[in-house]
């Protein structure tokens, strides 16, 4: 399906969305991967994944050239956006980004997600694990009690949870520079490590006072939050700041 978008002449840009949908098991491993666009990834009681993709380009000829790579079998699936090298000419087409939605059991892994530039959004997964890692952008996790191990070089990351399960989860979220924002329920029982290398720490959980060390101007939060339950929260950023909040005060 091709749709034209807004604009004229070479400003045009040109659409083309497609959906497949794959039978897999509950427990699949599933690996993603994509170069510049957005991953978006939901969890759902279903036994399949359905991967929705939106191809964006200004030319007929580099539209084609975007390729959605996937193969599935019932315990692991790989999706793999292919968008041709962009040529260094400076009246050249360098256009080419693919949006991919995903929707794939809530129970499955997810052990590698890579995304060079764009945006990433985790929701309601509760598998064994998710490992996903973006270069330049904006990365989301809602509502994923699982093993999260998030990675972003240079944006911003969220992760929230609208309610609390007590359950044993890690949520290792990782910035090197950048912004990081956590929030929790006021309810909420976890064990809280945070660490700000080069920038501060905000707690709307700290009946604690926070660690400081001046001459590295570092700050580090290691807090039991209501008896600390079996989940662990633990918030990296070398070059920016930290906000952990209380979702309902």
């Amino acid at each position: 399906m091709l749709f034209t978008g807004c604009g004229s002449g070479n400003n045009r840009v040109l659409e083309e969305v497609s959906e497949k949908v794959y039978a897999v098991e509950p427990r699949a491993n599933i690996s993603i991967h994509n170069y510049d666009g957005a991953i978006l990834v939901y969890g759902s009681n279903v036994n399949e994944v359905r991967v929705r993709s939106l191809k964006r380009a200004y030319s007929h000829e580099r539209l084609n050239q975007i390729g959605i790579d996937v193969s599935a079998k019932p315990g692991a699936v790989s999706i793999t956006a292919k968008v041709p090298p962009q040529r260094k000419w400076a009246f050249s087409d360098r256009s080419g980004t693919v949006d991919c939605t995903i929707v794939v059991p809530a129970t499955a892994s997810i052990s590698t997600l890579d995304l060079n530039a764009g945006e990433v959004l985790l929701d309601s997964m509760r598998g064994p694990e998710v490992r996903a890692r973006l270069n330049d952008g904006r990365i989301f996790a809602r509502n994923c009690f699982t093993n999260l191990d998030l990675r972003v070089n240079r944006g911003t990351l969220a992760l929230s949870y609208e309610w609390w399960q007590e359950e044993k989860f890690s949520a290792q979220a990782t910035m090197i520079q950048g912004n990081a924002w956590v929030w929790l329920p006021s309810e909420a029982a976890f064990h809280l490590l945070a660490r700000a290398a080069h920038g501060k720490i905000a707690n709307d959980f700290n009946n604690v006072p926070l660690t400081a060390n001046s001459s590295a101007r570092e700050m580090k939060i290691d807090q039991i939050i209501n008896g600390g339950g079996a989940a662990t929260i633990n918030v990296r950023v070398e070059k920016g700041e930290i906000k952990i909040a209380e979702a309902n005060p």
